[in-house]
């Protein structure tokens, strides 16, 4: 499955030590990331990842429309919600296309391990059959 992960600037040691925990399950699928969120990821779990450009010069775009190619499983979305910044990738446009196109999307750390580790139990799989 193809798993997108995306993390405001706050909240990068939050998604490395999340890639961290769940290697096991992540080095079974494919990553793609934005462009700085995916080298850490790499740097600190040495997963391969297929990275996009970073998210405030049309990484997030590139992202969207993954997504509406229906060629995304899963994201992953660490942002800050009491910081915003043209800087920042839009995550408000991201979730808004997962949920158009019916792709489950977590947004804190909680909701993401909850989908990892269905990932893992095969909860996910119905996706392949969308594709």
């Amino acid at each position: 499955m193809n798993i997108g992960i995306i993390a405001h600037n706050s909240k990068k040691s939050l998604i490395e030590d999340f890639c961290i925990a769940y290697k096991g399950i992540l080095a079974k699928h494919e990553i793609y990331a934005t462009g700085t969120t995916g080298r850490r990821i790499e740097e600190v779990t040495n997963l391969h990842v297929h990275k996009f450009l970073a998210g405030s010069v049309g990484g997030d775009k590139q992202f969207t429309a993954m997504i509406e190619r229906n060629a995304m499983d899963l994201v992953i979305l660490f942002h800050n919600p009491n910081m915003t910044s043209g800087k920042e990738p839009n995550v408000y446009e991201i979730a808004s296309c997962c949920d158009r196109y019916n792709i489950p999307v977590a947004t804190n750390i909680a909701t993401a391990e909850s989908l990892i580790l269905g990932l893992e139990r095969g909860d996910l799989e119905w996706r392949e059959q969308i594709r």
